[in-house]
């Protein structure tokens, strides 16, 4: 593939494929995605560099190495290897000063507050920074990416503070306080105890030497997106996991609620053909069939049609489940983009610059001179020629694309919540459901899932101040040289707290719709939802008299998070989605037949 920049054709070398066993990978900066990233957050994970990954680190330190050894020397600059920062970019720092410049952007960018982020996102942190420097277009020296992947794989995390970044020039505060534990300055989680220590004193009981910076590698260090990506990876991640759960729990309610599974049929969602939606409604009909037992108690007589909360899920679900489709895709490119500035670009790091299709080598180099020459000049520069390279500034660092799809996230599944709870509603609401009040058989003396559903519905109100878009606003930094932010920290944290109430909204819904299916039996459900119910009642029997009910909220929220529900049923949605288009096609007419049947009895 290839595209043209300023008159330059480049192309890129395909993108290789993470190696990964269990919780070890192979970072290589090309091949990480959210799912991978999120695991990396467990105990006991551990990486390693690509070969040629490391490869492409030497030759772009060789670049910087490049500019500071002879470039420099003839009065030449390059920003952010012998210049100050942000508004302080013009003015130029002498060779011998090179390493405190470095040493002093890492410690005066230590300015976060508030609580720190766990020791889980910490891992994700360090481990797509570390992903990202292998990319090879940051200039850091490759001792020095040893000495991270060192501190990774010995569970020596800095201590984070998780709020003070406004996202471009990237996650400058946090990225900060990443580096600063591993040159052995600040606080460290103690990675034998849990608790929070001094970065020198655990670094050495570790057998691990303190990063000494270098030029450039300061600013290799923290710029770029990596709080609001990692932070987001796990947002990601866990909404694919609570979006099929809250299908599940959907079909459950649509159960107990006597609903009916003729608006999930094909032919409805054929004209209207959502990727999301189809998936959707084919999934709610393999769960809800074979008619089960309880629907055969009631054929669904004297019913007309189901609340929208039942029979609008295919087109409300859908659209989350593209929402978040789309968000995993542009946080996947994400993980594997170079977000530093300056970039640096050798002769052979997998682009080509030419001037067309057919231009030779010596038209390659040519082009590369004429560029370097035109824009090369004794002040703080853009662009610098480094010999079988370049270095260039750009704005790769600023994180709009995370901070929109991160927003995108927290409104699409905030909707799952309002749905869910509406459906939670006409579980415990007896006007609506049949059931007794608040699925108690002792009502006034017991007051069941009253307050449950107080929970799920305070959730879903917070999730709709949650889901105001952080990324519509912007403020000036750095005396105006750094004029537009995107704010994706915020919208990273705000998308995974939305993410997690919606986790517990669902666990309500499936507590509430399996003691639902108790005033049923000894009737069953299907066979799908029967595996869900069973393993609900692993951890949670049903509610009888009045008990604590967080411990049994809690329990059903591991139970999702543990991606336990959704393989239950995994195995009775892997039996429908084998089906030819004449087996699917005569199974609804069956199941047209059936209903057609029951409904006329």
């Amino acid at each position: 593939v290839g595209w043209w920049v300023g008159g330059y054709r480049v192309r890129c070398v395909p993108r290789g494929r993470l190696t990964m066993s269990k919780a070890k990978a192979v970072l290589d900066g090309c091949s990480l995605t959210c799912s991978q990233l999120t695991k990396l957050g467990g105990q006991g994970a551990s990486i390693q560099i690509g070969v040629d990954a490391m490869a492409k680190v030497v030759r772009a330190r060789e670049m910087v190495d490049n500019l500071v050894e002879r470039g420099f020397n003839e009065g030449h600059v390059a920003y952010g290897i012998n210049t100050g920062f942000g508004l302080f970019s013009n003015i130029v720092v002498e060779n011998d000063q090179l390493t405190d410049l470095q040493n002093n952007l890492i410690r005066s960018h230590c300015a976060g507050i508030g609580d720190p982020i766990s020791r889980e996102q910490t891992r994700r942190l360090l481990a797509l920074r570390i992903n990202v420097l292998a990319k090879g277009h940051s200039g850091i020296r490759p001792e020095t990416l040893d000495q991270m992947v060192a501190a990774f794989n010995a569970d020596c995390m800095s201590v984070v503070p998780a709020k003070g970044t406004v996202g471009a020039s990237g996650d400058l505060a946090p990225l900060s306080h990443l580096a600063l534990g591993l040159m052995g300055e600040g606080p460290m989680w103690d990675p034998d105890t849990g608790a929070i220590g001094e970065a020198a004193e655990i670094l050495a009981r570790k057998g691990l030497s303190p990063i000494t910076l270098q030029a450039k590698e300061g600013l290799a260090m923290i710029n770029g997106t990596q709080l609001m990506s990692s932070i987001g990876a796990d947002a990601v991640t866990r909404a694919e996991n609570v979006a099929m759960c809250a299908d599940i729990a959907c079909a459950l309610s649509v159960e107990a609620l006597k609903g009916t599974p003729r608006s999930f049929e094909p032919c409805i969602h054929a004209v209207r053909p959502h990727q999301g939606q189809v998936e959707v409604a084919g999934r709610l009909i393999s769960l809800l069939t074979p008619l089960s037992e309880m629907y055969s108690s009631h054929n669904y007589t004297g019913q007309v049609q189901d609340a929208y909360s039942l029979r609008c899920s295919p087109q409300v679900h859908g659209i989350v489940h593209d929402t978040i489709r789309f968000v995993g895709g542009v946080l996947d490119v994400e993980l594997n983009s170079a977000t530093d500035n300056p970039m640096v670009f050798s002769g052979a790091d997998g682009f080509e610059i030419v001037c067309g299709d057919n231009a030779t080598l010596e038209d390659q180099e040519a082009a590369r001179q004429d560029w370097g020459g035109v824009l090369k000049k004794r002040t703080s520069d853009t662009f610098y020629n480094a010999g079988d390279g370049f270095v260039i500034s750009g704005g790769n660092f600023h994180g709009e694309y995370p901070a929109k799809v991160l927003d995108y996230l927290a409104i699409g599944v905030s909707e799952l919540g309002n749905i869910s709870e509406r459906r939670l509603e006409r579980l415990v609401n007896p006007s609506l459901s049949g059931l007794p009040a608040f699925l108690t058989n002792e009502p006034g003396l017991n007051s069941g899932f009253m307050i449950a559903h107080c929970t799920s519905a305070a959730l879903c109100s917070e999730n709709k101040v949650l889901s105001h878009p952080s990324s519509v606003d912007t403020i000036s930094t750095s005396g105006a040289k750094e004029d537009h932010v995107s704010m994706g920290g915020f919208a990273a944290r705000k998308a995974l707290e939305t993410v997690s109430h919606v986790e517990t909204i669902v666990a309500i819904e499936i507590l509430a719709a399996c003691q639902a299916l108790e005033n049923f039996r000894p009737l069953k459900t299907t066979d799908a939802l029967e595996a869900v119910h069973a393993l609900v009642r692993e951890k949670v029997p049903p509610l009888g008299v009045d008990r604590y009910m967080t411990a049994d909220i809690e329990a059903v929220t591991e139970i999702i998070r543990s991606g336990a529900i959704v393989e239950a049923v995994q195995p009775h949605l892997a039996l429908h989605s084998h089906r030819t288009a004449a087996e699917m096609e005569a199974e609804i007419l069956e199941l047209r037949a059936q209903l057609a049947e029951k409904e006329t009895k």
